[in-house]
């Protein structure tokens, strides 16, 4: 009995403080019809049990490095994290004028950007170690919008978080189930005025749980180092709105596991 005790006081301590057993990470093949997917997976062996997870959709260049170190990173908060593939397996744009055409090529096609984010959600599900009625999506710039646009689409998931993604209005923001949280910055040239008001007046409408948070002199990408530092070229990164969008990104994802 005191050894039992023991070991899971120690365990506890382990998780506390923020000490993990090495993260285990995968890439994931998974298909819809003749649509073949890699995703990426990630989650801490040392946490038993099932755990929420966390879906995360790339930005406008497809699974990278870089969404990759993001899932390892919600993947030390505790979480299950799958970097989900919009594009396919295989399909990654080697330049901004191919991932743009790739990303424009979706989100001109809603019902299509949906269909393919909700493949890797219905992945996610699958995997052992998750809670499937604990599912938050997130998403930087593309992956922004996508998130949003998985809520829209009326999926059982608990949350969704966009960063620095586009606000454009929709009617149907009426089959949001899940909360929201929006982190955008205060000065993206990328997402007007206009937009912001309609997305707004349709969350209100809506009577969606939403939150949105604007960070001070942050242009599009504020958490992509790679974007540089001249917020006059657009998308820059900002250290400052970095930090504290993944601390309300980590304190919404503690509220919805309540």
């Amino acid at each position: 009995m005191i050894k039992t005790l023991f070991l899971s006081l120690m365990l506890s301590l382990l998780v506390s403080t923020g000490v993990h057993a090495k993260i285990q990470t995968q890439k994931v093949e998974y298909k819809s019809g003749d649509l073949t997917f890699e995703g990426f997976l990630a989650y801490d062996s040392a946490i038993k049990g099932k755990k929420p997870g966390v879906m995360i959709v790339h930005n406008w260049m497809g699974v990278t490095s870089e969404t990759e170190s993001k899932a390892i990173e919600v993947a030390k908060l505790g979480y299950v994290a799958f970097a989900g593939d919009i594009y396919g397996k295989g399909v990654r744009p080697t330049d901004a004028k191919g991932a743009g055409e790739l990303a424009t090529k979706y989100k001109s096609d809603l019902k299509e950007l949906r269909a393919r984010a909700l493949y890797a959600v219905e992945e996610l599900k699958k995997q052992k170690n998750v809670d499937a009625k604990k599912i938050y999506v997130t998403g930087y710039c593309f992956g922004g919008t996508t998130a949003i646009e998985v809520a829209r689409s009326g999926a059982d998931v608990a949350g969704v978080v966009s960063f620095h993604g586009g606000l454009t209005p929709s009617t149907d923001d009426k089959n949001i189930k899940g909360r929201v949280l929006v982190l955008h910055g205060a000065v993206d040239p990328y997402v007007a005025q206009k937009d912001i008001d309609g997305f707004l007046k349709g969350m209100n409408e809506s009577k969606v749980d939403y939150q949105m948070i604007s960070y001070a002199n942050s242009v599009h990408s504020f958490t992509e180092k790679a974007a540089g530092l001249d917020n006059s070229k657009g998308a820059a990164y900002n250290e400052l709105a970095d930090k504290r969008s993944w601390i309300a990104m980590r304190e919404f994802f503690t509220e919805l596991s309540k």
